[in-house]
């Protein structure tokens, strides 16, 4: 939006009432193409129950392999991928689209029904429409090459999307509706209509920016964030006390926005100075051919050779007196005045530095003003000026700052551009987007091959096969791709979505890079822990990262660790060539992230070492490397099972007090069979599995670095002839395959069952490093069932056993139990876990749990170890990592942690 408030001549103000009245809630299925050529089949869309596939096949570079924007065109794309939204500025198209997630769940599954009806999860839907979950993927283009973000939409289909699935009316070809907003809402719908055989569903820009910007500072953890001499600060918003607030939309021109609520809002100022002026006067004076290349130079640029300071005018001196610095700006571009130069005699560089901060700062004090006249604390940036641009993003704080004498802090939305788009992706009636919360919302980057920030990272890989298809189809003699570039093979987990770099060279930083945002992953299914005493200030990470030599040092563990990793990875895929390319492809993309996150740690958001752990599993998902460890973990349960029956028997030969505390000891001892931890690896090749084992409870010396064992034994035990009351149901989070839950875990989850307790077992839903999944459990636990009766008869209530184990080994009748053994899904698939998003399967077993016990480094240690439950905790991990000993308990590598917590009040 251009022009200060009350143009009545603004073509992009004014809303095209017949247009308005002529909305339709029809849906994109049609195509009426003059110059694009068919899919290959010439039928029309296929729909079906699974999720769309992307076909890659036949893929190609449109016209020149040399040239800066090339367009890739997918001929064979004919499933409906997505529906999508665009706000079309200016000077940029910001588009948005959505896609489905593949439903990996099975509900005809026995076990899966027993487990729903246990906990009484029922399979309806209180919404009268469904909430699909999926994935929203941001893309922009400049608004000069309309014609490749057309070639893009079609590429992959997503003007034929049905935003309604589950209505059982047909629309005819040729009928399709998109929403769009912005001014080209109304300039390219005839160019919509000609090259896609859609029409475009007009919608209020201001509606939009605001209603998009409710969205995320509701919605999307660590959305907003404050920028103050180049620190990034994230401020969680209460989203019960967001309104008023401050929207300011700098684009071509700036619009400010007062919001009072979902719906409430008024345009109450704006200037016509903005992003357009900066790109334009830069064009002029720079000879520059795009936004982020003058961005790119600015960043290289003296501003002082060019603007007049407070020094120069004070010799040097500060004007203190009024609180003026010498380095204050006194006059933009006041030095050209006295100097006798020309244009072509100043830096480029400094010129683009000097307009930028003129612009800024000019933006920031008509911000603070505005702000000043209605009694307005919060203000909030938006648009594709900013760009995630840190001298910008300072240069608009500092003036905040200054005007406001500190009162008031700028903050800034990391899908800042995407506003308008959003606003009218939700236009679409009846998505379910507004009843998502933010832990139904993750993000995560797109991985693809080594390609972050506009670069191939390392020579081209010329020789990939169709799973990492877009590295051999799009990148010769090392070309740098600047087009849309699929990054997810079709039926990966991972991360999918498009970026679109717009600028070539290294010396662009990445905090100026584009497209600085993920992929937001819808998952409905995904819940708050409900046993966590406040959701709102819990912390799941332990270590901050945030401080550099944190940072560096588990940046390097897991740098160090990655030839291993891609060893093992590889050898899961048998060793072939493929693999093997694929293994290379994923060690240097996931080293691109590293390196990312070494110059930028928040780039992605907050960082924690937990979203890291999470960021390497996804990265090995996104090259088809689905359970890396697969091989590795068979042959440890398989060795772990067969002494299970001399440990069962040795428990039941002992005391209630000796057998809970070798329950204990042989949960940590157990842990220490973690493929994540580098010592641990080095003990792998010098013993076998009972070797290591054996070693590690001899060690189990008391007391241990925290030992919080007679506590919980008195609980447990009671005292003073005191009996203790039963736990009702425990919930065990469980962690490493072979020992550590067979020997560790299964024996403690077996003493809770002898002793009426009900028993979750709660393992990842995808697999990370060694860790057990609640997919391969069932078989562990039917495979200890054929050794322990007690196990038998409660994981054939718990639905685990589907048909009647036989050869019992235990059947005594004096152990006989009458209460479930469970399993359900976390909703993770990371080492680590956030208790912010797990499962609804996990969520509703948590509601009558009374005991909540936390199992190994990675959910007991790197998260959660500070973490107060309204239920007793039990904590317990055994520390194979020498800086978080030292961090955390001031202990040692080896170290054993049992942490009894009581309810917190």
């Amino acid at each position: 939006m251009a022009g200060p408030p009350g143009d009545e001549h603004d073509p992009i103000i004014l809303e095209d009432k017949k247009e308005a009245e002529a909305k339709s809630s029809q849906v994109c299925v049609g195509v009426g193409e003059k110059d694009m050529a068919p899919s290959a089949s010439g039928t029309s869309i296929h729909r079906s129950g699974s999720r769309p596939q992307l076909d890659l096949s036949k893929a190609e570079i449109q016209g020149n392999l040399e040239e800066r924007d090339p367009t890739i065109l997918l001929p064979n794309q004919s499933d409906d991928i997505s529906h999508l939204a665009l706000d079309i500025g200016g000077s940029l198209i910001k588009l948005l689209y959505f896609s489905r997630h593949e439903d990996y769940s099975n509900d005809d599954d026995k076990r899966k029904r027993t487990i729903k009806e246990r906990l009484g999860i029922t399979n309806g839907n209180l919404r009268s429409y469904p909430v699909l979950g999926g994935r929203l993927h941001f893309v922009k283009f400049e608004t000069h090459k309309i014609n490749e973000c057309l070639d893009f939409i079609h590429s992959k289909q997503l003007h034929r999307r049905d935003p309604y699935p589950w209505s059982s009316k047909t629309l005819p070809l040729g009928t399709g509706v998109i929403k769009v907003t912005g001014g080209g809402a109304y300039k390219f719908a005839d160019l919509f209509k000609e090259r896609l055989g859609v029409s475009i569903d007009k919608e209020d820009e201001m509606h939009c920016l605001v209603s998009g910007a409710n969205f995320l500072l509701k919605a999307i953890r660590h959305e907003a964030f404050t920028h103050m001499e180049g620190e990034k600060e994230f401020v969680q918003i209460d989203p019960n006390d967001l309104y008023p607030y401050l929207l300011v939309n700098v684009g071509s021109g700036v619009s400010i926005i007062k919001v009072d609520g979902e719906g409430k809002f008024e345009r109450v100022s704006g200037t016509n100075v903005g992003g357009g002026t900066y790109w334009g006067l830069g064009r002029l004076l720079t000879k520059c051919k795009s936004f982020d290349e003058l961005l790119e130079l600015s960043q290289k640029g003296d501003n002082s050779t060019i603007d007049m300071l407070v020094g120069d005018i004070y010799g040097g001196m500060d004007y203190s007196k009024i609180g003026l610095s010498a380095s204050t700006i006194a006059s933009s571009f006041g030095k050209a005045i006295s100097e006798n130069k020309e244009l072509d005699d100043y830096r480029p560089e400094d010129i683009s530095l000097s307009l930028l901060r003129m612009i800024s700062y000019n933006i920031g004090q008509i911000s603070y003003l505005n702000a000043l006249r209605f009694g307005l604390k919060r203000i909030f940036f938006g648009g594709f000026f900013i760009r995630g641009h840190a001298y910008t993003m300072d240069t608009i704080s500092f003036a905040v700052h200054f005007w406001s004498k500190g009162e008031m802090k700028a903050m800034f939305l990391r899908h800042e551009g995407f506003l308008g788009a959003l606003g009218a992706f939700m236009s679409y009636e009846k998505h379910g987007l507004d009843d998502l919360m933010s832990h139904q919302l993750v993000e995560r980057f797109p991985m693809g091959a080594p390609y972050t920030g506009g670069n191939i990272h390392g020579p081209p890989l010329g020789d990939l096969n169709e799973k990492i298809s877009w590295m051999e189809k799009f990148v010769r003699r090392g070309t740098e791709i600047t087009a849309p570039v699929p990054m997810a093979p079709s039926k990966t987990t991972g991360l999918g979505g498009f970026e679109v770099p717009s600028s070539r060279g290294s010396a662009l930083r990445s905090d100026a890079s584009a497209l600085n945002v993920g992929v937001l992953h819808l998952v409905p299914t995904l819940e708050v822990f409900p046993l966590l005493a406040d959701p709102k200030t819990y912390e799941p990470n332990t270590i901050d990262l945030s401080d550099q030599g944190e940072r560096e040092y588990w940046l390097k563990v897991l740098s160090e660790h990655l030839p291993d990793l891609v060893d093992t990875a590889v050898a899961s895929e048998g060793g072939t060539e493929d693999a093997k390319r694929r293994g290379d492809a994923f060690a240097r993309a996931f080293s691109a992230h590293l390196a990312r996150l070494m110059e930028e740690p928040a780039a992605y958001g907050k960082l924690g070492l937990a979203n890291l752990l999470e960021l390497r599993e996804e990265c090995l998902r996104e090259f088809q490397f689905v359970d890396a460890y697969r091989s590795i973990k068979q042959r440890e349960n398989e060795a772990s099972l067969t002494v299970l029956p001399d440990l069962l028997e040795e428990l039941d030969s002992m005391s209630e007090e000796a057998r809970l505390l070798t329950l204990i000891e042989g949960v940590l001892a157990a842990n220490i069979f973690d493929w994540g931890s580098r010592a641990c690896v080095d003990l792998y090749h010098k013993g076998t599995i009972i070797e290591i084992y054996r070693m590690s409870r001899n060690k189990m010396q008391r007391p241990w670095r925290v030992d919080d064992f007679d506590a919980f034994k008195e609980r447990m035990l009671g005292s003073g002839g005191k009996q203790p009351h039963r736990h009702k149901r425990a919930l065990l989070f469980v962690d490493n395959s072979g020992a550590d839950v067979i020997l560790g875990m299964l024996p403690l989850a077996r003493e809770f069952l002898r002793r009426g307790t009900e028993v979750v077992l709660v393992a990842n839903s995808l697999p990370a490093l060694n860790d057990v999944t609640a997919m391969e459990l069932p078989d562990i636990v039917a495979g200890a069932a054929k050794h322990c009766d007690i196990l038998r008869r409660a994981a054939e209530m718990g639905g685990l056993l589907v048909d009647a184990m036989v050869n019992p080994g235990d059947g005594s009748k004096k152990d006989s139990v009458s209460v479930p053994l469970m399993v359900v899904e976390n909703g993770c698939g990371s080492p680590c876990i956030d208790l912010r998003q797990v499962s609804s399967e996990l969520a509703a077993a948590a509601k009558d749990a009374d005991l909540v016990i936390l199992e190994g480094m990675g959910r007991a240690l790197h998260t959660n170890f500070n973490a107060q439950f309204k239920c007793e905790a039990l904590k317990l991990a055994m520390v194979k990592n020498q800086r978080l000993a030292e961090k955390l308990i001031k202990g040692n590598i080896y170290d054993c942690v049992c942490r009894y917590e009581p309810p917190s009040l």
